[in-house]
């Protein structure tokens, strides 16, 4: 009788890939954010890999992946606000809502008619990336409107040059390597070119149940 089987290795290696690929990117985005900057923005590692762990590795991989990535923004980068009594605050949990969406969206983002494959989850970057930054910026400027703090930096046509198009970009061309990573290491392993949500639901979706 076998103690461990082939479903307990596939969780114990899922569990140490994601944990491999957090550590690492969380720390490549902290420590050198200018040499993957564009007009002030910086490629967002950590929110590509979370919507792409969605979309490739389904549902669950998405959720947890994006609220432990949450997690770890929110303890070593938490972003300050201006309060309506003009004093600077450190918000809490802004970045579990904002990756737990993200990985969410991208697992939903026309996974199963695409069969999750490799050109449309750039597409699902692209798009998320988009709701993430439109509707940051909405909140932000109606926040600051409350406040009395706007300033030409929330002038539509400026963050559209100096903030979505140069996140687009970034992000997009982030997608590429990290496309490779997750679709060729792992942590989910498909072998062969059929039956990939069938490997998903298998190895992806149901594995998070056990843990």
């Amino acid at each position: 009788m076998r103690i461990v089987n082939e479903t307990t290795n596939a969780r114990v290696r899922k569990i140490v890939v994601y944990a491999i690929y957090i550590i690492l990117l969380s720390s490549f985005q902290v420590s050198f954010p200018d040499t993957i900057s564009l007009l002030g923005q910086t490629a967002d590692l950590v929110f590509v890999f979370v919507v792409l762990s969605g979309y490739f590795n389904g549902f669950w991989d998405g959720a947890i992946v994006g609220f432990i990535c949450g997690m770890v923004r929110d303890v070593f980068s938490p972003p300050a606000v201006l309060g309506l009594d003009g004093e600077v605050r450190v918000t809490a949990f802004i970045g579990v809502f904002t990756l737990f969406a993200a990985g969410i969206t991208g697992a939903s983002f026309f996974t199963k008619r695409m069969h999750r494959n490799i050109p449309f989850s750039i597409v699902a970057v692209i798009f998320t990336t988009f709701c993430y930054k439109v509707g940051g910026y909405l909140i932000i400027f109606g926040w600051s409107s409350m406040a009395g703090t706007t300033s030409t930096i929330y002038q539509p046509l400026t963050a559209l040059v100096y903030s979505l198009l140069p996140q687009l970009l970034l992000n997009t061309l982030t997608a590429i390597p990290i496309i490779f990573l997750l679709r060729f290491l792992g942590p989910v392993s498909f072998r062969g070119r059929s039956g990939r949500d069938e490997i998903i639901e298998k190895q992806g979706e149901g594995t998070w149940l056990g843990i």
